[in-house]
């Protein structure tokens, strides 16, 4: 955990000035500025931003609605598709989808409508009085929901809406999962991720107990016992492994521990912060940590990936940030060693130069080292160790550490379904887990409906 910097000096800075420093990564719309983007829409027949958009937005309706000054409208349309699009109008990647999709996106006009930015704007200035949607009457069925991240809070809030009783398990002490603890603060802002949490809940009918961690004081056994059905939207929090010696020295942390300290910190004067710092990874996460780091006080961040450029599963919206942030990207470079203090402390890494032979990845033999008080490791999350340690969950199919579903999102184990990072296959994207939730959550009450119509 970030206990492993505490040997470090605190970021420099008053904890005012810091927080300016994390201020909304793109101001949202004016009501001029979305009238005219608005007005760039074609309203296109079969829309290809729908097509593509994960949770099937119908965007060329949400946008005519805001071109009429009907923003509530907008609102409604955006939510009955995705009930958490005000945090994927913030962080969905929209430059590989609906953006990348728009017809407008290509050279003459100069850059697609900012269908990302619309969305915004409809959900942070509709005026609803009340939650849009309505639960159907009681079904009298309950289901539990394990993780109360994108994916289980999607889950529960649609079967809420369809007249079930939901119970969502969670382990850490707030709803929101990656929302909350794994993105960038930059990208949301003001609390935004616990104000989503208290909207979707105000459907009624969902109850939400902290504290629960399946393998240890839950158990799958148990809720399929009790319960009409099960959905598992664990999530990926446990950092994969370097597999190097030294890995666990002071110094060397995984980002999503830091990055969710950053997150929870009232204060960012708080944190401990190096002077010079290496990101292990080629993602959004190691884009996040790399350009967070930075902007506390971090005087050299070097991103370092083993492949190029073209191989980055990070965006390109997103390396151009770290560009902009002063962050040194270093690619064809492999860990080879971490370099450490006669006191055991992180003092850098070592990298092995590689290349591409015939389609394989191997090391060149050349060698380099890298200066660093800190390392943090962005290569990729897993289940966490004991998540599937019961006697039940052992059965589920698997597909390397991801659980395998059918086309409803139903695992091996009767009456267990799971979606969301946590499956295969899966973008590890939060718009895609809202919407595996969402799916699931059908399937879960159709399937109960058709039992008690068989009976």
């Amino acid at each position: 955990m970030i206990d492993s910097l505490n040997h470090l000096p605190l970021a420099a800075g008053d904890g005012a000035s810091l927080a300016q420093k994390f201020t909304d990564l793109a101001p949202p719309l004016t009501a001029r500025q979305a009238a005219i983007e608005s007005a760039r829409c074609l309203y296109c027949y079969d829309a290809p931003c729908t097509r593509i958009c994960p949770t099937e937005i119908d965007v060329a309706s949400f946008i005519r609605n805001i071109h009429d000054d009907n923003v509530n409208g907008a609102a409604v349309g955006i939510l009955s598709q995705n009930i958490m699009g005000g945090a994927c109008s913030r962080v969905c990647p929209v430059e590989i989808l609906c953006e990348s999709a728009c017809v407008r996106n290509h050279d003459a006009e100069g850059q697609p409508v900012k269908i990302g930015l619309l969305q915004r704007y409809a959900l942070d200035n509709a005026t609803l009085k009340e939650h849009p949607f309505q639960r159907a009457p009681s079904t009298g069925r309950k289901i539990a929901v394990v993780g109360a991240g994108p994916a289980g809070l999607s889950a529960a809030h649609r079967l809420a809406m369809l007249g079930n009783d939901v119970v969502v398990f969670e382990a850490r002490e707030k709803a929101g999962g990656l929302n909350e603890y794994g993105i960038a603060k930059y990208k949301l802002t003001d609390n935004f991720a616990q104000k989503e949490v208290d909207f979707l809940l105000s459907i009624g009918g969902i109850e939400v107990q902290h504290g629960r961690v399946l393998g240890v004081n839950l158990h799958l056994a148990d809720l399929q016992a009790q319960y009409d059905a099960v959905f598992l939207g664990l999530g990926l929090t446990a950092s994969k492994q370097l597999g190097l010696t030294g890995e666990d020295a002071p110094g060397l942390m995984a980002a999503i521990d830091y990055i969710a300290a950053l997150r929870q910190a009232s204060d960012l004067a708080t944190l401990p912060v190096p002077r010079r710092a290496i990101v292990i990874g080629a993602g959004n996460t190691a884009i996040d940590m790399a350009v967070q780091i930075q902007r506390l006080g971090a005087e050299e961040v070097t991103l370092v990936y083993r492949r190029g450029f073209d191989a980055m599963s990070a965006t390109w919206h997103e390396q151009e940030i770290a560009k902009a942030n002063n962050v040194r990207i270093k690619v064809w470079s492999a860990p080879l060693q971490v370099l450490q203090e006669a006191n055991g402390v992180v003092r850098g890494m070592r990298f092995e130069r590689t290349q591409m032979v015939e389609g394989k990845l191997v090391g060149t033999g050349e060698v380099f080292d890298i200066e660093a008080d800190a390392i943090f490791k962005a290569i990729g999350q897993s289940l966490a160790p004991g998540a599937l340690s019961d006697p039940l969950a052992q059965q589920l199919a698997r597909k390397g550490d991801k659980i395998v579903v059918d086309d409803f999102f139903r695992t091996v184990v009767p009456g267990v379904y799971a979606g969301g990072d946590c499956v295969a296959p899966g973008q590890d994207l939060t718009v895609q887990a809202v919407q595996h939730g969402k799916l699931a959550a059908m399937a879960i009450h159709q399937d109960l409906q058709s039992k008690v119509e068989a009976a």
